[in-house]
């Protein structure tokens, strides 16, 4: 029995040892078929990687070129900005001698000299030693509506001034019976009201309708314009702000 016994496990262990042989030739050509397969494998992931280093130069090359052209980009506007600000200055001292009359009733052909009339009518009222004499040029605009705008430009600064400042202060002392077209000698809409102002540049007066809305929404009571340039207060005791840009109107308003 003991003999069939050891006989038995020695014939069990030759057939582990053979199925152990078997496994070990079919593995072995397993892996002499993957070999090739890891190694492309291994091949590709080199060549993954070399393109990861040259995209990441790459990447590294173009940020510094996009740094640079934001540098340049940043100098030219820069430049457009002193530039339109010197074209701005040079426009606003064109117009330091002038001033408009908005909101008249004209005829639809009124002339040049009834124009003349209708700033020496104003001048009387405004108790202004002023008449033909004084003025370089008077133009209506060419709107098609019926009240228009009339530009006066004067000999000097300082007869622009004095009408500017006198308009203002009749309209403060008169309140209830402010410059109306009465006071430019006109018989058409006599109640028209009238306005006296700076002659504003095509900047200016965007700015100056933005800061009109500026002051509307964010309850500010002041918004005026002096010598071609916009002016805001929010109240008395605030300090003046001279509007420059739109860019600084909207963050007061962000504010």
């Amino acid at each position: 029995m003991e003999n069939t016994a050891s006989e038995d496990l020695t014939e069990f262990k030759g057939e582990i040892r053979e199925l152990f042989k078997e496994w070990a030739s079919q593995n072995n050509e397993q892996m002499k078929k993957l070999y090739p397969i890891l190694q492309g494998i291994q091949a590709t992931n080199a060549e993954i990687e070399t393109s990861i280093e040259f995209l990441a130069q790459q990447n590294d090359d173009l940020k510094k070129k996009v740094d640079l052209l934001e540098q340049e980009l940043k100098k030219k506007d820069e430049h457009i900005i002193i530039l339109e600000d010197t074209i701005e200055d040079m426009m606003r001292g064109s117009r330091n001698k002038s001033l408009e009359i908005k909101n008249v009733p004209l005829e639809p052909k009124e002339t040049k000299e009834g124009l003349l009339k209708m700033v020496e009518h104003l001048a009387q009222d405004l108790k202004l030693d002023i008449n033909t004499s004084h003025i370089s040029d008077i133009f209506k605009s060419k709107s098609n509506t019926e009240k228009k705008t009339v530009t006066v430009e004067f000999i000097s600064q300082s007869t622009r001034d004095a009408v500017l400042k006198s308009a203002k202060i009749y309209n403060h002392k008169n309140k209830n019976n402010k410059i109306s077209a009465k006071n430019l000698g006109l018989t058409k809409n006599p109640d028209e009201p009238i306005f006296i102002a700076d002659r504003l540049t095509q900047k200016a007066s965007r700015l100056y309708f933005l800061a009109r809305d500026l002051k509307r929404i964010k309850n500010y009571k002041y918004c005026w314009t002096s010598f071609g340039r916009v002016y805001i207060r929010k109240e008395d005791d605030s300090p003046i702000i001279m509007v420059k840009s739109e860019s600084q109107i909207h963050k007061l308003k962000d504010n």
